[in-house]
């Protein structure tokens, strides 16, 4: 009798159905009850994998993508891997531009995925000609054959995660959440996430989370885009300069800002406290976790699920380098913790 193998038909198919994991060290002073939904578990170690995945294999229903199409994209790095694996199994060709904030590593990593890719200054308006919005653009008017994903204004986007991840959280909490922590770009991941938690109980708390320098939270909070409130900060994923259509305002109750240093430092804690490796956004999440708590946020019933997006690989030039902290100012914080030293034996 043959043997059957027990193989997945390609990489494509890890995606999703990643592990909600206790933390315990890093929230021992904390009150409640907190878990991360560890996203770096995807193939292409982001939750961006589920909305590539997702938004491509509905162009293809469609007829929108053909053989031989290009996938053009805006991005800060992970929607850009994720875009470029996903293109890379289905045969299609990969262009995107990438925010000149986005870490060295993400850069390099996208080019090793065989995408083409262009660097755009990180600290222009989203309209000026230079952004990485406006190149997207530019670059699928002038390609023959070429769909631009678009994230920040894709309803799919959205749905991704209306689909999978939101789901995934409750079946892991057996609906036992009473709070939901995640960063707020895109916008996708949380309103996705947020509109299905709360169809299932609409007293579970969505709480987002802005980087100063970023317009979210006071456009959430009064309805106005206000430009006095961009200027430029170092936390890549989180925040944004203009206001996405992909963010479900109404499925989130309220937005707090964290600092770059201190989400940095956080980023570090989490590696060192709880042995997860994971991104700068991840810091961010958990440093707005701490900021809640001291806030009185949460009880002792409480059951918080933070979403942890990416892997800390993505950023071994950043937060993970002491030069790099250093050059930013970040080990002055009050209470940073002594960078790690290196001994060479001779």
């Amino acid at each position: 009798m043959k043997k059957q193998i027990s193989a997945h038909s390609n990489i494509l198919e890890l995606i999703g159905n990643t592990p909600l994991v206790r933390l315990n060290k890093i929230t021992d002073s904390l009150t409640g009850n907190f878990y991360a939904k560890v996203e770096a578990f995807n193939p292409g170690h982001s939750s961006k994998d589920r909305i590539a995945a997702y938004i491509i294999e509905e162009a293809e229903r469609k007829g929108i993508l053909k053989p031989g199409s290009t996938i053009i994209e805006t991005t800060s790095g992970n929607t850009g891997f994720s875009l470029a694996m996903v293109s890379i199994v289905k045969g299609y060709k990969c262009i995107l531009a990438v925010s000149s904030k986005s870490s060295p590593d993400k850069i390099d990593m996208l080019r090793s995925m065989g995408a083409k890719v262009y660097v755009c200054p990180a600290h222009v308006s989203a309209d000026d000609p230079r952004s990485y919005y406006e190149v997207a653009k530019r670059l699928h008017s002038e390609t023959e054959n070429s769909i631009y994903i678009n994230q920040y204004f894709n309803a799919l986007n959205i749905e991704a995660h209306y689909k999978t991840t939101g789901p995934e959280i409750w079946n892991q909490t057996n609906g036992a959440i009473t709070h939901l922590v995640a960063c707020s770009g895109t916008g996708g991941t949380i309103s996705g996430i947020a509109r299905y938690l709360k169809e299932q109980n609409p007293e579970v708390r969505v709480l987002g989370v802005d980087a100063y320098g970023s317009v979210l939270k006071k456009y959430h909070e009064t309805g106005e885009f206000d430009h006095n409130e961009v200027y430029p900060y170092r936390i890549e994923g989180l925040g944004k300069n203009l206001i996405p259509a992909a963010t479900d305002f109404n499925s989130i109750d309220r937005y707090i800002k964290v600092t770059d240093g201190e989400s940095a430092h956080m980023a570090r804690k989490i590696a060192h406290t709880e042995g997860m490796f994971v991104g700068y956004t991840s810091g961010a999440a958990m440093q707005a976790l701490h900021q809640l708590n001291m806030e009185g946020e949460f009880t002792k019933d409480s059951n918080v699920v933070v979403i942890f997006p990416d892997h800390g690989s993505r950023y071994m030039s950043k937060v993970y380098s002491n030069d790099w902290m250093e050059n930013q100012g970040f080990f002055d914080i009050q209470n940073a913790e002594t960078p790690e030293k290196v001994e060479y034996i001779k």
